[in-house]
Formats: structure tokens, sequence, C-alpha cells
């Protein structure tokens, strides 16, 4: 994957579609100037570009010169936003609410007092119908100034209603940022470490929960309010590893667009975001059913005009989609079958490398680990973990360190023992470090250290042991996250039957012991 360019102008420039593209042109042709001719070759140079390169530019730009180069871009990325602007302002409420109060202002200019004050009426209306209440504020410090300034009387008792909406709307909005700021600082929480690896994680979150936590959580209504506290108790939940109530909050966070469907196009990536978890959540509690039918309403969504007309909603489509596919075939233990996302998942990594964050590509690479592993293709299962490995760790702690366990019983199925001694002791030590050592993973280290001693026929033995062992830890809440990550059940019960593991995944899947 190519390194990710820092220059915005060139980014901006890539994310621009086709008809975008024609319809800059044709705004900034309007103006026949040369600062205008100079921006359309720049444009030109830049999108002809795979990867930016100034030196590059240069050179095939010899009428600009290194020093007016920075203004010209300046400039260049001013006019494209401008050109967007037209063309997107339909599309988005927000968009369409700063245009009305800029009329609002004009009108004010020209000394339109109550011109403006009946707009800005329309505007509150509008907000109020699309639940913008920052705009509403806005709007009401603009009503605020006009009146104390200049004698309307378009109102009786103008003063004391002015002053209690603004304390309303202030009250409401102090409650939405403190739900906002919990929920943002839980996800933060759960980015960096994973979910709660001991007690001491779970007693740490659960603190900083319930001590953000509004008192009265019957305050929480509005579409904001409930969609900030939805999304902080899944993501408490998730990393407190009680799968069955992040089922329940991340079902209630999408069924807040079944109720005010007009706030899908609003809000559509908080829409997005939530069906992903939601499918996580099925996932995670081998709903197998219930996952199928998210996942077809999921599908059926990404062909939707919401999503194919705007880059950010398919990008990040994309990528949750192929997650829960990838994760079907882990549900169906049809590892070999779904391999053939591969290519495809590969393509539009490579195609969406300027939007997509690492964490992202992560998670990509560990899934696509696991379906090689599952197919029995351990040397493509090396590949892909060590893409993780290799990467500067600085997030998902977790992530990085079942990578390397997966990566280590990789190479024991390999019989790659003259290297398993030397991983052994170093996977343990970065574990460790990262304290990160759970009991089924302090039971798996022991068993790898123990069967480079044994002879083959003395292994069947110890697998049955090592799976006598981590059977009782299965219903341990502080254990789960290592059977997610890794079947490590179904691979020690492939051992013992001598089958592929995507075998015993897939009878125990039409046998119906994996349905939740």
């Amino acid at each position: 994957m190519p390194n990710r360019s820092s220059d915005a102008l060139f980014q901006l420039i890539k994310s621009l579609e086709k008809s975008e593209k024609r319809n800059f042109k044709l705004y900034i042709k309007r103006n026949s100037g040369s600062e205008d001719l100079k921006s359309i070759q720049l444009f030109d140079a830049m999108d002809k570009m795979d990867e930016y390169d100034e030196a590059q530019l240069l050179n095939k730009n010899k009428n600009l010169r290194k020093q007016q180069l920075s203004n010209a871009k300046a400039y260049l990325y001013r006019e494209i936003l401008s050109s967007l602007r037209l063309i997107r302002q339909e599309e988005n409420i927000d968009i369409q609410l700063h245009e009305q109060l800029d009329f609002a202002r004009i009108l004010y200019n020209k000394g339109l007092y109550l011109q403006s004050l009946r707009t800005l009426d329309k505007i509150k209306e509008n907000a109020r119908a699309h639940n913008q209440e920052t705009f509403l504020l806005q709007v009401l410090f603009f009503e605020k100034t006009i009146e104390g300034l200049h004698i309307t009387r378009s109102m009786q008792d103008r003063a004391d209603q002015l002053a209690t909406e603004v304390n309303v709307v202030n009250d409401h909005l102090l409650l939405i940022s403190r739900l906002s700021n919990l929920s943002l600082e839980l996800y933060s929480w759960y980015i960096r470490n994973g979910v709660a690896r001991n007690e001491k994680d779970e007693a740490a979150v659960q603190e900083f929960f319930e001590r953000n936590l509004p008192a009265d959580l019957s305050q929480c209504q509005g579409f904001y309010a409930q969609l900030y506290l939805f999304q902080s108790f899944c993501w408490y939940t998730f990393i407190r590893q009680d799968f069955l109530l992040y089922y329940r909050y991340t079902q209630k966070w999408v069924d807040l667009f079944e109720k005010e469907p007009f706030m899908l196009p609003i809000e559509t990536s908080h829409y997005i975001k939530g069906m992903h978890n939601l499918l996580g959540a099925h996932f995670d509690l081998l709903n197998d059913q219930k996952f199928e039918e998210t996942l077809k309403q999921f599908e059926a969504f990404s062909e939707s005009d919401i999503v194919r007309n705007n880059v950010n909603n398919r990008i990040q489509t994309f990528v949750y989609l192929y997650i829960s596919k990838l994760n079907q075939h882990f549900i169906y233990g049809t590892f070999t079958e779904g391999l053939s996302l591969v290519p495809y998942i590969e393509e539009k990594l490579k195609e969406y490398w300027i939007y997509l964050d690492r964490h992202r590509i992560l998670v990509f690479y560990y899934k696509i680990a696991c379906l090689y592993f599952g197919s029995g293709d351990y040397g493509k299962t090396i590949d892909y973990l060590n893409k993780i490995i290799n990467w500067r760790v600085d997030l998902r702690t977790d992530l990085q360190c079942y990578s390397r366990l997966l990566h280590l019983i990789a190479h024991y199925e390999l019989a790659n023992f003259g290297l398993l001694e030397y991983l052994t002791k170093s996977v343990y030590r970065f574990m460790a470090k990262m304290e990160n050592l759970s009991l089924v993973e302090e039971e798996i280290f022991r068993f790898l250290r123990k069967s480079f001693n044994l002879k083959p026929g003395q292994l069947k033995p110890e697998f049955a042991k090592l799976l006598e062992k981590l059977k009782t830890y299965e219903k341990n809440r502080f254990e789960t996250r290592a059977f997610v990550y890794l079947d490590i059940i179904s691979w020690l019960e492939s051992k013992m039957e001598d089958v592929p593991v995507q075998d015993v995944i897939r009878q125990k899947y039409l046998g119906g012991k994996r349905r939740g």
C-alpha cells in the first residue's frame, strides 16, 4: 500500500468524481483571468499524478515558480470547495441552514430588520424539524442582537421568550455535549486498548462511565441525546464484554433511525456505524439468523442513492459491509470460499488508501489472515500477520497481541520448530509487557513450550488436556476475547480429529451449535 500523501490539495483533487471535476472547470472558466487559467493547469497536473511530487509538479508547470506554489495551491483549494458548495448545498441540511443564515445577515445589513427576523423564524422551524440545535442557538443569539439593538415591536414579551428559548436550548446542548464526550472517550479507550483485560481495567472503565453519565437518564430526550447515550452504553458494554447488553444498545442505536427516518440522510455515518456494531453484536453472540437478516438489510442500503452519491458513505459502507462478509464466513466455517473476497478487498484498500485510517486496515489484515489460517494456508496467514506485526504499535494492542499469537500458531502448523522456541519467548514477553496475558493464553504458551519435546504420538493426549482446560474458561467473561479473536477450541478439536479447522467450524454451524 502506498504511503499517504499529506498534501491537502492533492487529497481533495483525488476525492473528486468526474462530474465534480467537470463542474469545477465550468465554475472557474466563468472568470477568464490569468489566475484562473493557471489554476486549471495546476489542477490538471495534480489530477494526473498517482502520488504527490512537488518537483515533478514544478517541472511540468514552467510558468509556476516555486515561490508562487503555496499561494496558487491555496487559491485552487478555495475555488474547488466553492464549486462543490454550489452543487452539494441541496444535499446537506447544515449547508442549507448556513445559506439561510447568510440571507438573514444580508437582510439585516440592509436595514430590513423585520424581513431578517422572518427569515430567522423560518430557519428555527427548519432547524427544529431536523434536530439541528446548534443552528437554533446561533439563530436565537442573532435574534437577541436584533431585538437588543433595534425597536422592532415584532412581539410583546419578546425578551422573556427569547431568554427562555436560549436557556432551554443551552441546557439541552450541554447534555448532548456531555453524552457525546462520554461516547467519544469510551471509543478512544477501546481503540487504544481493546476490551477490558481484567478486573482492574473493568473497574477503571466503570468508574469513568458512572462518573460522566447523567444522573437522570429521563432527561436524555431528542435524537442526538439518545444517539450519544446509546453509543456510550454500546462502547461501555462492549469493553466489558457484556455482549447481550451490547446487542441491546446497538439495536436501540439503529432503531433511532427507524423512528426518525428523515435523520438518515443527515447522519448517515452514524447509521452506518450503528449497523456495523449491530452486525458485530450478532457475530459475537453467534446469532447467525439475525446476522444474515441484518447483513441483507445493510447490503440493500449500500445500493441506495444515499451511499452511491457520497464518497464518504461509500467508503464507510465498504469497510463495514466487507468486515461483516468476512465474519459471515467465520460463522459458517466457509474459510476457503471466503478467500474469493480477498482480491476485491485488496483492490478497494488500494483505491481508498488516502481515506482509510490505520485501525481499519489492521482489522482487514487480521481477518484476512484468519481466513487463510482457517483454510489451511499458513504461509499466507503469516504474510498478512507480518503486515500487522511490523506496523508501529500505537493502537489496538489487543489486535497486535493476537496477531503475534496466531503468527506463532501458524509457524507451529508449518513445523518451523527452529523458530518456535525464539518466537514463543518473544511473543510471551510482548504480551506480558502489554499486560495482556489471560489464563487462556498462559495455557497456550505452556502447551507450546512443552510440545517442543514431545514425539508425534504424544501430542494428541496433550491436545486433549489443553482442550479440557480451555473449555473451563469459555464462560469466563474476561477470557471471552481469546475465543473471539482466535477460535482456539475449534483448532484443538481439528487437531484431535485430524481434519481442517474449517471443517470443525462448519459442522458446528450445520449442527446448530453456534447459533445464539
